[in-house]
């Protein structure tokens, strides 16, 4: 079906507003401000990830009969073109023909929203949420019709769920602050905010405004300052910028003079419109990323009070479960360690294991044996009650299929609702799933690790690899790679394909396992589960304690009946000259 399997994503056909309906008098008339769906546009610059072509294909789509695709593609074509009821029309043939097609209900929604009848389209984008629980795309189009219908709770709700399952979708995000703002929640607007401010957020500074105007309505006007002075930092050339600093001095001046304020504010308001209406132009957003999210300027640092150091050990590719302390060195700068704080082996930690999984178009073809293959290792691997997985799959977004379960059925479900298309976002995905790793509070020691399953292809992330390896190292997971690329080997980029995937591997401390075809991924899969038998936790106080802020390189050498084993481990970690601080 080509380009027209799209994610029907959620957008208006009215012209782009030239200005706002009414002048945003203070950060209290957003309580009655109606944000327009523009700010969602479906063809707009700044579009959602889940808006791409192909890139939030339902499995069930697959599936639709010829009859029914030929009924949606001409639906479709009419609804780009902006012909509301013919695409109606085709587009309910299509769902006739086929009642299980997740992608016409989408776009039939979309049809049924932009020609005014917002409860067919709501109905429409239910029926798709009932059919495939995994799809983002139909919750975030639902949560959009429900506050089209000042369903505010119902459209947190929505939306929550749609960044639950597409965690870096950062128009999800901006829809959900609206929405929680409507709501009155004005501590999760101000948590999502956070959220979305602590990483790179170019096109999302909008989130600001109503962390600001949540601040307004608790009456905590400072912080509500803060806001409105970061939105401005953050989009100095937004077509509202006027208007952001008329409501800066506003709240400025109510903290120096309340009363007066109060008064001025009242009149305003009574001489405004009842409601405003903010446009499209509301959604040209941050063009900067602040400097405390921009990854790409932070080393990784720990506290060298006590350093801990996950390995494994293979004796010729076989995995090593019974040592002890006695059989391996650790150097730290060239130096033993100053005392063994504790020593692990996996056996006696409970797993937590993330599975990244390529999902783009570059493996279309053997996906579905890949995605049965994983499922496989999962069963080997997440044993014992107190272990735990999840799964994520990628393309140009980053989808968290299962959050942490110990439940092999729930991840193998998972897996089999995962379907290829789209592009290629692997550093993203596997920096998300890093941080998600080390993010999880642990009242005991755990072994955090790993495992990629992809090419090694990338062209959508907005971080880097060695942003990814950054995330993996901080979080101390351990990243073990398995590469699909088939054919020759001879990669000369250190960036893309089964070089980069190396990379990340060796800087981790895990292992890279390349299949000459697709036949040999369970036979690498195998492989990979022997070697997290034989992994290890080490704690250690270095013989240097001082917090200097530079790199100390970490030896494991391993040794049993005279024997040399070989060790995986990472190559070292930063000593924290900014204890205090927190870093």
């Amino acid at each position: 079906m080509g380009a027209s399997f799209t994610a029907a994503q959620l957008y208006t056909m009215t012209p782009p507003a030239k200005e706002l309906g009414g002048d945003l008098t203070s950060l209290r008339a957003l309580e009655t401000a109606n944000l327009d769906a523009a700010i969602f546009q479906f063809n707009s610059e700044h579009e959602s990830p889940l808006e791409d072509a192909g890139n939030a294909v339902s499995r069930l789509d697959l599936a639709a009969p010829k009859n029914a695709r030929k009924e949606y593609d001409k639906g479709y074509l009419h609804l780009i073109r902006k012909q509301l009821q013919p695409a109606i029309e085709h587009l309910s043939s299509a769902i006739s023909l086929y009642p299980n097609f997740v992608a016409a209900h989408n776009a039939l929604g979309v049809a049924y929203l932009n020609a005014g009848q917002t409860l067919q389209a709501h109905d429409q984008f239910a029926r798709a949420v009932e059919l495939d629980e995994y799809l983002p795309t139909s919750y975030l189009n639902l949560g959009c019709a429900r506050m089209q219908l000042q369903r505010y709770p119902d459209a947190a709700e929505s939306l929550k769920k749609a960044s639950a399952i597409a965690p870096l979708d950062l128009m999800v995000l901006m829809a959900l602050t609206y929405a929680e703002f409507k709501n009155h929640d004005y501590p999760a607007v101000i948590a999502t905010t956070r959220h979305v401010h602590q990483r790179k957020h170019e096109n999302a500074a909008l989130v600001h405004l109503f962390a600001a105007g949540s601040w307004q309505a608790q009456n905590r006007l400072s912080e509500a300052q803060d806001e409105l002075e970061t939105l401005l930092s953050e989009d100095p050339k937004s077509a509202l910028s006027v208007q952001f600093h008329k409501l800066l001095e506003q709240v400025k001046e109510e903290q120096l003079h309340p009363v007066r304020a109060q008064v001025s504010r009242v009149v305003r308001e009574q001489n405004s419109a009842a409601d405003v209406k903010l446009g499209a132009d509301a959604a040209v957003v941050a063009n900067s990323d602040p400097s405390d999210a921009n990854l790409a300027h932070q080393v990784i640092r720990v506290k060298v009070q006590e350093v801990a150091m996950l390995f494994a050990v293979t004796d010729h590719g076989k995995s090593v479960s019974n040592l002890n302390p006695s059989n391996i060195q650790i150097q730290d700068d060239g130096h033993p360690p100053e005392a063994v704080l504790g020593f692990h082996n996996i056996t006696q930690l409970p797993l937590r294991i993330g599975l990244v999984i390529d999902m783009s178009n570059s493996i279309t073809e053997r996906f579905v044996f890949e995605e049965k293959a994983a499922g496989k290792f999962l069963e080997t691997v997440v044993t014992d009650k107190n272990d735990l997985g999840f799964v994520v799959g990628f393309n140009c977004s980053v989808r968290l299929a299962q959050d942490f379960t110990p439940d092999q059925a729930l991840m193998a479900r998972a897996l089999a609702q995962l379907a290829p298309g789209g592009g290629t976002a692997l550093w993203d995905a596997v920096a998300f799933a890093a941080q998600k790793l080390a993010s999880r509070p642990e009242p005991e020691p755990v072994a955090r690790i790993l495992v990629v399953i992809s090419d090694g292809e990338d062209n959508s992330s907005t971080v880097s690899l060695q942003e990814a390896i950054w995330a993996a190292e901080r979080g101390e997971v351990a990243v073990y790679t398995v590469s699909t690329k088939e054919g020759p080997k001879n990669e000369f980029d250190p960036l893309v394909g089964t070089p980069a995937l190396k990379t990340l591997s060796a800087q981790t401390g895990g292992a890279i396992y390349t299949s000459g075809d697709i036949g040999d991924i369970n036979r690498r899969l195998s492989e990979l589960q022997q070697v997290l038998r034989g992994r290890y936790l080490v704690y250690y106080t270095p013989s240097s304690g001082q917090t200097d802020g530079r790199f100390h390189a970490v030896d494991i050498r391993a040794e049993k009946d005279g024997h040399k084993l070989r060790v995986f481990a990472r190559k070292g970690y930063y000593a924290s000259a900014l204890i205090d601080a927190g870093i």
